[in-house]
């Protein structure tokens, strides 16, 4: 079967473009290799998203998936390992099954995953301890002592958000210095409950089901931190690298595209995290997922 458009990727953004298309009456395809919602389904509460006062993020992934079905959309678990141009602009993804679909419009978003510290029992506790967005998680840990891992700007950015809410934070980097603007350096010098542990790396992360506390290299010394928050903000990875002969790519890896998500090559989007953008929220997914899907349907009409 051809299909109107192909949407790679089943996250916030990939979900909504295929809502978005079938209300325009066109067929959609969503491929997405790991589980449909995205990043979103880590978390246990999500309450920044529009409509809801608080949902897991399970249930917000699920009812996006349900809705973008009940409108018409298909979807298929595969991961698609590459992309073939044909006659008339016809896009082909082919995926690690063997699989192969066709569309004649083709939206990218397969969004960007954060960058892990590689500990054990990481990704176990994700959700239980360990975060990877203070604006999305630092209410949960309000009142409480937390962790910061890393040190560029979004990791002082997160400190200072977590600093006026938690009781206690630790700003733990690897280096004698921060990466991050002088500026924000200097406001969290001046907050009183947030404590700079430099030259010191995380080895452990301590507790059951819920993360009890981290254990810490620092200068060849062990120690113990007593927190229930680790939030790790080492950079992210977006997933472009099957579709770099499409769009062009910055030094990072993230798609070249503006607000209007359109790319070079004619027919191709892009929407979501994995785009080159200043703020990564749920809500700036599910609007680039409509723009790249209102932009599909005027190249498919043209």
């Amino acid at each position: 079967m051809l299909y109107d458009t192909l949407v790679i990727g089943g996250g916030v953004a990939g979900l909504t473009a295929a809502t978005y298309l079938r209300r325009a009456g066109k067929t959609v395809l969503v491929i997405e290799k790991n589980a449909f919602g995205g990043q979103i389904t880590w978390s246990p509460r999500v309450e920044n998203f529009p409509g809801f006062v608080s949902i897991s993020g399970t249930e917000l992934g699920d009812k996006l998936l349900e809705q973008a079905m009940e409108q018409g959309a298909e979807v298929e678990l595969d991961e698609v390992v590459s992309v073939r141009t044909g006659e008339n602009g016809v896009r082909t993804c082919v995926c690690e099954s063997g699989a192969e679909f066709q569309g004649r419009s083709l939206i990218i978003a397969v969004g960007a995953k954060p960058r892990m510290l590689g500990l054990a029992r990481e990704e176990e506790l994700v959700g239980s301890g360990v975060c990877f967005c203070a604006v999305c998680d630092g209410d949960f840990y309000a009142g409480q002592d937390v962790a910061v891992c890393g040190g560029g700007n979004a990791a002082l950015q997160d400190a200072l958000l977590l600093s006026e809410k938690c009781r206690k934070v630790y700003l733990v980097h690897r280096r004698g210095g921060f990466r991050g603007e002088q500026k924000l350096t200097e406001a969290l010098e001046k907050r009183a409950n947030v404590e700079f542990v430099m030259n010191a790396r995380v080895t452990e992360l301590l507790g059951g089901q819920e993360l009890e506390g981290l254990v810490l290299s620092q200068e060849g010394q062990r120690r113990e931190l007593p927190v229930t928050g680790l939030f790790v903000a080492v950079g992210h990875e977006p997933d472009n690298k099957a579709f770099a002969s499409l769009m062009a790519l910055d030094d990072a890896g993230y798609v070249a595209a503006g607000e209007d998500c359109l790319t070079e090559s004619a027919g191709v989007f892009v929407a979501g995290d994995c785009r080159r953008k200043s703020v990564r929220q749920l809500t700036t997914a599910a609007a680039d997922g409509s723009v790249a899907a209102l932009a599909a349907c005027r190249y498919l009409d043209a």
